[in-house]
């Protein structure tokens, strides 16, 4: 059980309409809200179960009556002033809330469940949060509040998400009134209450602290000390309170801050289990929100004391959030604890490590604090779940090179059986696994094979895909390379093909491939890498590495112009394009992306397109760049992307999958997107995409919902031609492009 006293979340008024009311319950996600009087009087409750039942016993429907006119007036509810015990009775499998109202029947608070998380200002602490970062600046800002404005600038900058101070009235707090000079105290109280006489913040200075924080967008908390201190900061309106390792033993203050009904993040250090146990029943019976923090009170700790096996142990006796609040040295142990399952990490931080004060030594300096929360982000990103394995895009594409794959080795004719001995392991793994050898023997072949063929799982299956005249309201085409579209052609009816170049087809003779022209549009997708490891970057910042992508693209242009008599419809051929602009460790700030804009433009402006047309592609968030993952900054963002085709007079190829999953990466509407570029599109590459990287699925396989993106296309793009670009959709002839062209052909 926890009691909630921040309410407004919960409460409308008996007069608002029941629209409001509505919005409410689905505004607070707990399905439930609470009628009360101008005075503050319960009036009734309303959950979401209610106002269904009230809804199927009404012929006509008013939303805009007083919510007051459907609440149900028999609720059970219990006084603030009850004891725990009493409170928790009244729940049961169909109460999950109780009202808890004072001597005038006004809410004061509401019980509850105890929720899978808990809440700070705008954070969320529960098991699929990110971990919640707090910059302990206590102290050390030696009591200036100039410079403990320069420490808040710099946790803001390292990426904390709180900033934390302490508070305490020495006067109250020590039993000699806080005296620094008081020689019969002994030799380590005497050093800390000298530290402290001097360098505490005066408590005007304190809010002025907190309302900096404020302005600078990080969550400013605090440690109370005292109850005087607590009384302050309950006066400020703190949101949270974190609990001292020396106060997890003080139960009168556990009780206090409990009672305010703010959520608090308690240190362990100094305690035994029995004492941590004891503390966590006293919080749970006063139904406090709270997160258990490991710790180990040593200035600094030694690495063998840390141990992290601890919070497994820690979660079961608190059953609550846990963190770890730490002294040792470095940033390593404060990131493992991430994979160990701590959702608040606590790390002093400085401006510098050699001033006077205890904490400074084992404290971050702001460049070390930005890289332990660097580390703590890649580590979430990597700890996934424990769902069954699936292979990554990356490690797909991989496997397609370096793996092994089931080849016959002589031909066959449709209708014989395959044998043990026609089947050998070949690289590379482009066919059938292995693995799967077994299922192969005996089957019939469904399609003629020619010695060196590889095996596919659709061999494994009855039925054949096979490829056909299709119809569509665009013009369309399939992704070819020189060796393989002329038996393409002889499948289907495409209105045009795209080129998908290597860098060694520029080094080929297009006429021993081409020996007449065709009734057929094309356009040109250009190599992203060349010879010598060379990934096209017309935006580098080194003017030598761009040069060379610029002398790269215009070998491509000129083979371009080159094809172009081969295709009778063509007029203009456009030449797909991944401009470059990734970055490999992190993505550019909003504010760099101008710079690498401009750049390209200078590139383009070097190149002779004439006859030609360079659409540069949409581009995912994380592309793979032949198994390993990048960061992508250009046309990747609608707004930018369309700001620089209006002002510069481009089109684009619209690659729906990569827009897909760069719209689930940054919560963008997918429809919003493609609203916004559909006005610059010249060409369209579709295919499915799932979560974030996910690139390239068959249609149906993923995310996008094709009737609604056919919809928005036939509105902003209607005359773009379209390839399926399906992920290795040319294997077995094409298999893949067919089976998309079927999926497509019932909404395009």
């Amino acid at each position: 059980m926890i009691i909630e006293k921040n309410l407004s979340k919960y409460i409308v008024f008996a007069e608002d309409d029941i629209i409001n009311a509505l919005k409410k319950i689905s505004d607070n996600k707990s399905r439930i809200i609470f009628s009360v009087t101008e005075s503050g009087e319960l009036e009734g409750v309303l959950t979401d179960g209610d106002f269904r039942r009230w809804l199927t016993q009404q012929e006509t429907i008013n939303l805009n009556q007083p919510v007051s006119r459907i609440t149900n007036k028999h609720y059970k509810f219990a006084h603030h002033t009850d004891d725990p015990e009493k409170i928790q009775a009244c729940f049961s499998n169909e109460i999950e809330f109780i009202p808890l109202l004072d001597q005038n029947r006004h809410l004061v608070a509401i019980a509850r469940r105890r929720p899978d998380g808990i809440r700070i200002g705008n954070f969320t602490i529960d098991a699929h949060s990110p971990t919640f970062v707090i910059a302990e600046i206590g102290n050390n800002h030696n009591g200036s509040l100039e410079l403990a404005k320069r420490l808040v600038d710099e946790a803001v900058a390292a990426g904390a998400d709180c900033a934390k101070f302490q508070m305490r009235d020495l006067k109250t707090l020590y039993h000699n009134a806080g005296n620094a000079n008081d020689a019969s105290e002994d030799l380590g109280s005497q050093y800390t209450l000298d530290l402290l006489s001097r360098f505490q913040l005066t408590p005007d200075e304190m809010i002025a602290i907190f309302d900096y924080c404020k302005a600078q967008n990080i969550l400013p908390l605090c440690t109370p000390w005292d109850v005087e201190s607590l009384a302050a900061l309950e006066s400020y309106g703190m949101e949270a309170y974190k609990v001292a390792s020396a106060d997890l033993t003080n139960h009168e203050l556990l009780t206090a801050l409990a009672k305010t009904g703010k959520p608090l993040l308690c240190s362990t250090g100094m305690s035994t289990e029995a004492e941590i146990a004891e503390s966590a029943r006293l919080l749970q019976r006063l139904g406090a929100m709270y997160v258990l923090l490991h710790c180990n009170s040593t200035y600094p700790a030694p690495f063998k004391d840390v141990n992290l096996n601890y919070l497994d142990r820690l979660k079961e006796l608190g059953d609550c959030p846990v963190g770890y609040s730490g002294h040792e040295r470095g940033i390593h142990v404060a990131i493992a604890s991430v994979a160990r399952g701590a959702k608040v990490i606590e790390k002093h931080f400085t401006l510098d490590k050699s001033m006077e004060g205890n904490d400074h030594k084992v404290s971050l300096l702001p460049h070390e604090f930005r890289q332990m929360i660097e580390g703590i982000r890649q580590v979430e990103l990597s700890m996934g779940s424990s769902a069954e394995r699936r292979l990554s895009q990356g490690e797909l594409m991989n496997r397609e090179t370096l793996a092994k794959s089931l080849v016959i080795n002589c031909n066959l004719e449709v209708g014989q059986v395959i044998t043990a001995d026609m089947i050998e392991v070949k690289s590379p793994g482009r066919g059938l696994q292995p693995n799967r050898k077994q299922e192969l023997i005996g089957k019939t072949a469904q399609r003629p094979f020619k010695a060196g063929d590889f095996f596919f799982p659709s061999d494994l299956d009855v039925a054949q895909v096979e490829a056909r005249p299709y119809r569509f309201r665009r013009p369309w085409g399939v992704p070819v390379r020189y060796h393989d579209f002329q038996g393409l052609l002889q499948k289907t009816n495409p209105d045009l093909l795209e080129f998908h170049l290597s860098y060694k087809d520029l080094e080929q003779d297009i006429n021993q491939f081409f020996d007449r022209p065709y009734d057929l549009d094309f356009v040109v997708h250009s190599p992203e890498l060349f010879a010598g490891d060379h990934l096209l970057d017309l935006c580098s910042p080194d003017p030598n590495y761009r040069q060379h992508s610029i002398a790269e693209l215009q070998r491509v242009i000129d083979l371009t112009r080159q094809l172009k008599p081969f295709f009778q419809k063509t007029d203009r051929p456009c030449i797909v394009t991944n401009v470059g602009g990734f970055t490999i460790d992190a993505p550019l700030p909003l504010s760099d992306r101008g710079k690498l804009y401009e750049l390209l433009l200078d590139s383009l402006a070097q190149l002779d397109m004439e006859g030609v047309e360079i659409i540069p592609q949409t581009m995912p968030p994380f592309p793979w760049h032949f198994g390993g993952q990048r960061h992508h900054n250009l046309f990747v963002d609608p707004q930018d992307t369309a700001e620089f085709c209006r002002t510069n007079g481009y089109r684009v190829c619209l690659d729906v999958s990569h827009s897909k999953l760069a719209c689930t990466h940054h919560k963008w509407s997918f429809k919003e997107f493609v609203e916004q570029i559909g006005l610059y599109t010249a060409h369209l590459h579709i295919a499915d995409a799932q979560g974030i990287d996910g690139e390239g699925l068959q249609i149906g396989e993923g995310e996008i919902d094709f009737p609604a993106l056919a919809e928005d296309l036939d509105k902003t793009a209607p005359k773009a031609s379209f390839i399926p670009e399906i992920w290795q959709g040319h294997k077995n002839e094409g298999e893949g492009f067919w089976i998309a062209l079927e999926r497509l052909e019932k909404v395009f």
